[in-house]
């Protein structure tokens, strides 16, 4: 069948073709500006009030609280954004380097700050175990090696068909990519504490370090390779350069526009429909939706092959998050901008989070302090926080409309033990974030956090694709498709879209 003729009728006639990107997160904004490059007429639909999805900000008494993402590594991911429009991202957005880039403190008392500083990464190692500064040389030099396979050279592979996996699996076995994050770290440091500041990153991304596949080592080496960075103004002051670059493209953000419909014919998705019953005619689709919400919920009866409810059903989801963000009437001038409080319990709290599914009495902490860095997000002499703590998901049944509170109190107490002391007196302004909030404010299935849990048969080809297995011009980016969660994977997604997005010209 001619292309053409199954196309909307404004392609035909040899206007610019039209892409619809629903959600503007890192990642549909990303896809935006990719599309906007290459010529088409590109329209974000967002269902909230404001742009970013997960990477939204809260404006609450006189603070500033980034919803969602903190960290900024890869920054060339941004950068080249900003280069495709013809700009340059440092006259939009400065970037602070941080150093270190966090400290884990451990539930005996001690600590360990991770930083780009290979002598002093050497020193800390050694500080804690000397007999494990071998091991831990041999460890970042696989991480070097992992990252260069699986970022930068499989961070933006479309995995288009079963035989770009099988190529791709020598080298996958290779680095034994079967075993766990923590089963790869064991095999080269034997300090407990080390184990757990080597191996926590796949919670950065959704995953159970205990079930990750070890090709998510890569992280510490990307670390050291790019730095930990912090957008000044806060993580929105990103999300609002992007929207501003999508714009002097041409491109339209609509807020408060909900998408009920991806509308399909022939097979095709030639468009979408919105709550509202506005039709919306585009030549290409690209959903920044949870991909499970997305085959789930937006096909209607549309037959789907691959992703059917079944084969989401058997799914296995990351966890939940319960964040909660919280100023205070002082500044804690000895917290660093980010801190990694741990529990006494390391694989059984996770193991109680991924596979038991209960909510545990202790817990493993993620205080953010961003007036540590910036303290223009705060009134003067104040400091704002988010403390985040990895919980089930919604499969766990938690009626958090009911648990939320005295949980958010044990998280205080607890901080005001260790961190944060007399935090209870100190408080302003707090909010609170459930897997709850993630399901009806994000449309997250399952409430997770970061859509499916990253393991190895859950990455890569096995992951919901890029370009849709089931309807044709439709496109996925963002946490739920290749290569996963983490502002680099959602980054690296919206750059796959460039090898199986035809060129706007194609059309014309």
């Amino acid at each position: 069948m001619n292309m053409l003729a199954r196309l909307p009728a404004e392609s035909a006639k040899g206007t610019k073709p039209h892409a619809v990107v629903i959600g503007s997160g890192f990642g549909g904004l990303a896809a935006a500006i990719r599309l906007g490059a290459r010529g088409y007429r590109v329209t974000v639909l967002e269902r909230l009030d404001q742009a970013g999805g997960r990477a939204r900000v809260f404006q609450q008494d006189g603070f500033t609280f980034d919803a969602g993402p903190t960290i900024v590594t890869a920054p060339q991911l941004f950068e080249e954004l900003w280069t495709l429009c013809g700009r340059r991202m440092a006259e939009d957005v400065t970037l602070r380097s941080l150093s270190p880039f966090y400290r884990l403190c451990f539930h005996d008392g001690s600590t360990f700050d991770c930083s780009a500083d290979p002598a002093a990464m050497r020193a800390e190692v050694a500080r804690l175990s000397p007999s494990d500064v071998e091991g831990y040389e041999r460890f970042m030099a696989l991480s070097e090696a992992l990252c260069r396979l699986g970022f930068e050279e499989l961070g933006d592979a479309s995995f288009a068909s079963l035989a770009d996996m099988a190529r791709v699996v020598p080298a996958l076995a290779r680095f034994g990519a079967w075993r766990s994050v923590y089963a790869t770290v064991a095999r080269h440091m034997r300090d407990e504490r080390l184990r757990t500041a080597f191996s926590f990153h796949p919670l950065l991304i959704g995953g159970n370090p205990f079930s990750a596949s070890a090709i998510y080592a890569l992280i510490p080496h990307l670390e050291r390779q790019w730095g930990v960075h912090w957008a000044m103004g806060g993580t929105g002051r990103l999300v609002a350069g992007l929207v501003d670059l999508l714009r002097g493209q041409g491109g339209a953000l609509r807020l408060g526009a909900e998408v009920a419909e991806i509308m399909v014919e022939g097979g095709r998705a030639c468009g979408v429909r919105l709550v509202s019953g506005e039709e919306i005619r585009a030549t290409v689709v690209v959903s920044n939706a949870d991909s499970a919400w997305t085959y789930r919920h937006l096909l209607g009866d549309t037959p789907r092959r691959r992703w059917t409810d079944r084969r989401l059903d058997r799914t296995s989801s990351s966890m939940g998050l319960f964040v909660w963000y919280f100023g205070t009437r002082r500044r804690y001038a000895e917290v660093g901008h980010h801190t990694i409080l741990l529990g006494p319990r390391y694989r059984e709290l996770l193991n109680d989070i991924f596979r038991r599914k209960v909510l545990s009495e202790d817990f493993s902490l993620y205080l953010h302090r961003p007036t540590a860095s910036d303290p223009s997000l705060a009134p003067p002499g104040h400091d704002g926080f988010y403390v985040l703590s990895p919980v089930p998901n919604l499969q766990a049944g938690i009626a958090w409309y009911r648990e939320a509170e005295p949980y958010r109190q044990t998280i205080q107490r607890r901080l005001s033990e260790t961190l944060l002391p007399g935090l209870e007196q100190e408080i302003v302004t707090s909010k609170v974030l459930t897997p709850q909030d993630f399901q009806n404010d994000l449309l997250a299935w399952r409430g997770s956090g970061f859509g499916m849990e990253p393991v190895l048969t859950q990455s890569a080809w096995f992951r919901p694709h890029n370009r849709s297995e089931d309807v044709d011009g439709l496109y996925l980016v963002g946490a739920g498709t290749h290569p996963g969660a983490g502002l680099p994977g959602v980054l690296s997604s919206a750059r796959v879209l460039d090898k199986v997005v035809p060129h706007a010209n194609a059309f014309a």
